[in-house]
């Protein structure tokens, strides 16, 4: 029987070391099954693996954190045009709570994307994630994009890579403020910065 769980929606600046130790603990729980280097970011009290949010939301049960989501404004490029959006990302849940999920996340969160008027969120999960999206997606509040290229500059600079790397994510798009009919056409994203 699942615990009761409580979501805590709190700015980044309002974290302590604590809260910062336990998320990196949470997220190397999370990701580390997808990967060792998944899990990697997450190392002694780092609490992102790319962009830092700006807000968080953060469910908690008896045994600490359950789910995580995060969100940072920026204005991206839809194929040259710019675009504010919150992007949504940093997600995850532990296992034994996988019908808390992406929905609930969402929902906490909703009530404050209308209070920062953005006009959509944004975000990109892997292309084997479509199912649980496409479950999610089902109720009408999300679109999802498929055949989109997305560019993101790497968390750091490295002299043995490129600054930025393409990928062929899902992405993934809430109507805030503005409907889905207001979200450019395009095949490429420029992020101008680190994934979420």
């Amino acid at each position: 029987m699942r615990s009761e769980v409580r979501w805590r929606l709190c700015w980044e600046n309002e974290l302590e070391l604590a809260d910062h130790v336990e998320l990196a603990e949470f997220f190397r729980k999370t990701y580390g099954p997808t990967g060792v280097f998944n899990a990697k970011p997450f190392e002694g009290s780092r609490s992102w693996a790319g962009a830092r949010p700006e807000l968080r939301a953060i469910a908690y049960d008896s045994s600490g954190v359950a789910a995580h989501m995060g969100l940072l404004r920026r204005f991206i490029k839809v194929d040259g045009v710019d675009l504010l959006v919150a992007e949504l990302g940093l997600y995850g849940v532990r296992p034994n709570l996988e019908g808390l999920g992406i929905a609930h996340s969402i929902h906490v969160m909703f009530p404050t994307l209308q209070e920062l008027q953005v006009p959509f969120a944004f975000g990109t999960v892997r292309p084997e994630l479509r199912k649980h999206i496409a479950r999610f997606g089902r109720h009408g509040m999300v679109t999802i994009l498929s055949e989109i290229r997305v560019r993101s500059t790497l968390p750091h600079a490295r002299i043995d890579l490129p600054p930025t790397r393409v990928e062929d994510p899902l992405v993934i798009v809430l109507p805030v403020g503005r409907s889905m009919s207001d979200w450019p056409t395009g095949t490429m994203i420029d992020r101008n910065g680190p994934e979420l």
